[in-house]
């Protein structure tokens, strides 16, 4: 008999007994399925079989299905992660000479805080490891971004990142290595083609794995809600938001979210260059008022989580210390900070076909006429347009004129302009008064109990 009094169970194929497991895959689904509790055992054995390959893609499927309507507690969460992130290894930055602090974002349309925020925070001498990702969808990725930067490395070796956080800039954007959390790559996979990714419990489990298999000492968590986010409903986001912050702290990690609106684009920019250059813009003192806004709120934040509550972020913003530590750090990835920025061969306006203040605008619409220009990924494979994107030369708030461009779309290929400007058919709703706007871009801030 195995621990917890369970009977091994005997894998066949023919005639051949190939493995004796622990559990069964099917009894695990059942188990979830009927609205049961999975027990600690369960769960390390199902991440562990099916980073292993004993447990099929379709059962896990099934598995995750089931979570997806039955739901998890605090406890089968915990678990879950712990299991993602002995999957693989840990890094150990406690040897740094300087307190750690990242952040995370959901994902939204706009969204190019990273790139001005990795640099603002290093300049208070706070170690900033910012492992990254690509985006999918209607959401842009930070490394997509930062590889319109000519000669810029995504890769680095754990060396590398040790050696840029110690005696380097300070700050690395950088995608995580394959052996942190790999059955999270996996199982993220699996939820995007199976109708499974919108699932509380599998998308907190799958950014704290790898945020805890990091080794950060305290961590922000962006938590966006509105129609560009996974999130489109402020309750389940406060879910989202209050569950991660419960498992980064029993984990250990210092750990606080802020909610922030993702009903309008952030900022004047879609797209990977383009959003570069507007987060240089914000490094050198200037930039979008919304941009500034949530770059200064998460890095309080973190500051504050890493015992530096009283840095003046603003300051190193205009004084060019934050724009130093970003021309380093990107230098120490082999890109030149001095490049021009690509630019696309082909550009269109849409306008405005009646007067008024605009009232809103869909940042899902932009997000995804952003990805038709060639801005994103339909698949993880695929490659996209550093030049692409689009301009927003209006706001909400703002008042236009009948025939006054609203967007400016970029692209290389010019035959994708026919489904990118349907997309925004109906994106910007236009009225005669000014519309009351949003006092902040931040909702609310979700901190431990």
């Amino acid at each position: 008999m195995q621990a917890g009094g369970q009977a091994p169970h005997l894998r066949w194929e023919g005639k051949e007994k190939l493995s004796t497991e622990a559990f069964d895959a099917v009894e695990i689904i059942a188990t979830k399925r009927d609205k049961h509790r999975l027990s600690d055992e369960q769960i390390d054995w199902v991440i562990d079989a099916y980073t292993r390959g004993v447990v099929a893609d379709e059962q896990m499927a099934a598995l995750n299905m089931a979570i997806f309507l039955n739901g998890m507690d605090r406890a089968e969460i915990a678990r879950w992660t712990q299991a993602m992130i002995d999957s693989g290894e840990r890094m150990d930055f406690s040897t740094l000479p300087r307190p750690t602090a990242d952040k995370h974002s959901t994902g939204g349309v706009g969204d190019k805080i990273t790139l001005p925020l990795a640099p603002l925070v290093a300049a208070f001498d706070v170690a900033v490891p910012q492992l990254s990702g690509r985006g999918l969808g209607h959401t842009g990725g930070t490394l997509d971004k930062l590889e319109a930067i000519p000669g810029w490395q995504a890769f680095l070796s754990n060396e590398k990142i040790m050696e840029m956080l110690g005696e380097g800039a300070g700050a690395v954007i950088c995608a995580a290595g394959a052996g942190l959390a790999p059955a999270d790559k996996k199982l993220y996979a699996l939820r995007d083609i199976t109708s499974t990714v919108e699932c509380v419990p599998l998308i907190a489990s799958s950014i704290m794995s790898k945020k805890i298999a990091e080794g950060t000492g305290s961590l922000v968590l962006d938590v966006k809600v509105g129609s560009g986010a996974f999130m489109k409903d402020r309750e389940r986001a406060e879910e989202l938001a209050r569950t991660m912050v419960d498992l980064g702290t029993d984990a250990g990690v210092t750990t606080v979210a802020l909610l922030t609106n993702m009903d309008t684009p952030l900022g004047l920019t879609v797209g990977n260059a383009l959003e570069v250059r507007e987060s240089l813009e914000v490094l050198a003192g200037g930039g979008p008022a919304d941009v500034v806004e949530l770059t200064l709120a998460l890095a309080r934040e973190m500051l504050t989580a890493a015992g530096k509550p009283d840095a003046d972020v603003e300051a190193a913003l205009k004084d060019g210390r934050a724009m130093d530590r970003w021309r380093r750090m990107i230098s120490e990835q082999g890109g030149d900070p001095d490049a021009p920025l690509p630019v696309a061969a082909h550009t269109e306006e849409v306008r405005a076909d009646s007067e008024g203040y605009i009232q809103s605008m869909d940042a899902l619409a932009v997000g995804v006429s952003s990805w038709r220009l060639g801005a994103g990924r339909a698949r993880k494979e695929d490659p996209v347009q550093a030049e692409a994107g689009i301009e927003i030369l209006a706001k909400p708030g703002d008042f236009v004129r009948a025939g006054q461009p609203i967007f400016r779309l970029h692209t290389q290929t010019p035959e994708r302009f026919e489904r990118a400007i349907a997309s925004l058919d109906g994106a910007v709703v236009l009225g005669a008064n000014a519309p009351k706007l949003p006092d902040s871009v931040v909702l609310d801030r979700i901190a431990a109990n």
